[in-house]
């Protein structure tokens, strides 16, 4: 299974971005790849594929990481592009996470998955929502300054998910998800 583990907003949190971004999307740019609403979270440790027997064993280790940690204050606000503004593969929307609590549950869930034997992609984490993609590296200045104006209602982050992707299952050929297992933060 091809796996991450995200905190995903609720969904008045999603409603509202999406109101936001919904007159965006209707801009005749066929090179934007808009993400699905429903496809929006928080990514805090990307798994890649991992073989059915090492997901029960990562599943009770994510567990124990959420039964520590505290729920915690989010909001999604400003913008940004990866790898950079001038040549963007990808846009999001930031993450205001004045607690960083974020930070140190990617560590926490990163942990698990290794001592599950599950290896992370091992990339900086940046908390950030996935907007849009594109095929080819686009300057993206002008959807930044736009989606730098955004500014979310904040939430309290309750849960950490256990998420599987399946390439090209999704609608226009995109990626499906499912929920493999959801866990509370106790703290």
């Amino acid at each position: 299974m091809r796996l991450f583990v995200a905190v995903v907003p609720p969904i008045e949190v999603v409603e509202d971005l999406s109101e936001f971004v919904a007159p965006r999307r209707e801009h005749p740019d066929d090179d934007i790849r808009w993400s699905a609403d429903e496809h929006w979270h928080i990514t805090l440790a990307f798994l890649g594929e991992v073989p059915d027997w090492k997901t029960d064993e990562l599943g009770e280790r994510l567990e124990a990481a959420a039964k520590r940690q505290k729920p915690f204050p989010l909001s999604l606000r400003g913008a940004g592009a990866f790898p950079g503004v001038p040549d963007a593969r990808v846009l999001y929307t930031g993450v205001r996470d004045e607690t960083d609590a974020l930070k140190h549950l990617s560590k926490t869930t990163r942990a698990a998955a290794n001592h599950s034997g599950v290896t992370v992609d091992g990339r900086k984490f940046v908390p950030h929502l996935t907007l849009a993609r594109f095929p080819r590296p686009m300057d993206v200045t002008r959807w930044v300054r736009v989606f730098d104006t955004y500014s979310g209602a904040e939430w309290t982050a309750g849960s950490l998910q256990l998420i599987e992707s399946r390439l090209g299952e999704g609608v226009g050929r995109s990626a499906a998800y499912a929920t493999v297992g959801e866990w509370e933060f106790l703290g």
